[in-house]
């Protein structure tokens, strides 16, 4: 199990959370609040050692592409392929209420 952190710049918070998908084979959990204005935190557990410059591409191309609500962001992973998590952080961001 490998512990990662990521930050990006952000708005303002949602009221919104979310909690999508779930842990198990090929899958992740993950759980959307609101965070600090201004900043978007991304807590990743993993079963992948090793794959930090992997999530670390994949966020990039997700949260600089637009400006993301300010939230905390923690992930369980269980070996999700990218577009599994792509997916379950779009249907967060549906839930919380970010367009």
């Amino acid at each position: 199990m490998e512990t990662l952190s990521f930050e990006f710049p952000a708005g303002q918070p949602p009221k919104g959370r979310a909690l999508v998908g779930c842990v198990g084979s090929g899958d992740l959990e993950v759980l959307l609040e609101p965070g600090t204005s201004g900043t978007l935190t991304i807590q990743v557990q993993t079963s992948v050692n090793g794959a930090e410059q992997r999530w670390q591409h994949l966020f990039e191309r997700i949260f600089l592409e637009q400006t993301p609500p300010a939230l905390k962001i923690d992930i369980h992973d269980f070996g999700a392929t990218p577009g599994v998590v792509r997916l379950r952080l779009e249907q967060g961001l549906e839930e919380v209420g970010h367009d």
